[in-house]
């Protein structure tokens, strides 16, 4: 089979498609469908075509198994999705992409993270940034250093935690205006502004509930800007801003906003979204004194079970 440049345009325009749909409507949505792609991108590798063409495939199935691996992540399969992870690095290595070797680092650190193993994030981050200082791109440096200051959060180290997250604005602003990759063109300055929120979030839920006043106003604006193509991360971050009115104690806030978080999610297929909703019980239960904290954990617990 002779492969073109044209076949390899259609392959990365499917994954570009399958990336929008997984940010609107959660990795469930689209893995099976990746799933079948997978075959016909090792197809194609099998082809007959240039040195040139050939590095330039790897990297496009590598992004398919990085796609991969993060709808299995998002649909609470973490096994699985290393396992695309590990040959997305390998794919992406072969092709020569340092942004795409970096971004799969990033993503495996994300998978960590959530998993609350941020010694083993912040391995991958360091890694992703040696591969982004490489390929020159200071939206992938930016991308990491946010989730190094979420690592360094979740250890508890503020000093740590605050420097990144005053490092990575920096990075942003440095950043080209020209196109980006699917895989990071995610990152705006309203997921920048949802970043920050989290860090504070995680900084007032483990060290000092003082950082709620800076992690409410960046969650407020992250909320404000997502739109459509953005429904998982804007109730993900909703989920954030309930937690941090939960600890400042305003449960009115915190029901309203966890509540129409809860309604958001129920319309997309990640398991995220309700993994996320742990801490927010955990906050509330400590205020179980209070009829809408009993009424939030309630509705929590329905929401988990259904889901």
């Amino acid at each position: 089979m002779r492969v073109g440049q044209p076949d390899v345009d259609r392959l990365e325009g499917v994954i570009g498609a399958l990336r929008a749909r997984d940010y609107r409507e959660g990795g469930g949505s689209c893995r099976e469908l990746l799933r079948v792609l997978q075959p016909y991108g090792v197809a194609l590798q099998r082809g007959m075509m240039s040195e040139v063409l050939a590095r330039k495939l790897a990297g496009v199935v590598a992004d398919l198994h990085n796609l991969l691996g993060w709808t299995e992540f998002d649909s609470g399969r973490p096994v699985r999705a290393e396992r695309h992870f590990r040959r997305a690095l390998e794919l992406a290595e072969e092709s020569g992409n340092d942004d795409l070797v970096a971004n799969i680092h990033y993503r495996l650190g994300r998978m960590y993270l959530h998993h609350r193993s941020p010694a083993e994030a912040l391995d991958q981050f360091g890694r992703g940034q040696h591969a982004a200082r490489r390929a020159g791109t200071p939206l992938s440096q930016a991308i990491l250093t946010a989730n190094e200051a979420w690592a360094y959060a979740l250890l508890g180290d503020v000093q740590q935690a605050l420097s990144k997250l005053s490092l990575a604005p920096e990075q942003f602003a440095d950043a080209s205006s020209e196109a980006v990759p699917s895989w990071s063109a995610f990152f705006t300055a309203n997921d920048l502004a949802a970043m920050i929120g989290t860090v504070r979030t995680e900084l007032a839920r483990l060290v000092d509930v003082r950082h709620c006043r800076e992690a409410i106003p960046a969650l407020t604006e992250a909320v404000d800007g997502y739109g459509p193509d953005m429904v998982r991360s804007r109730s993900l971050t909703m989920i954030w801003l309930a937690v941090d009115h939960t600890l400042e104690g305003d449960l009115d806030r915190a029901a309203e906003v966890g509540l129409a978080a809860m309604e958001i999610a129920g319309g997309i297929r990640s398991a995220r979204t309700r993994d996320r909703l742990r801490p927010l019980s955990e906050c509330v239960r400590k205020r179980v004194g209070d009829i809408n904290a009993r009424d939030l954990l309630d509705r929590i617990a329905t929401f988990r079970a259904s889901a």
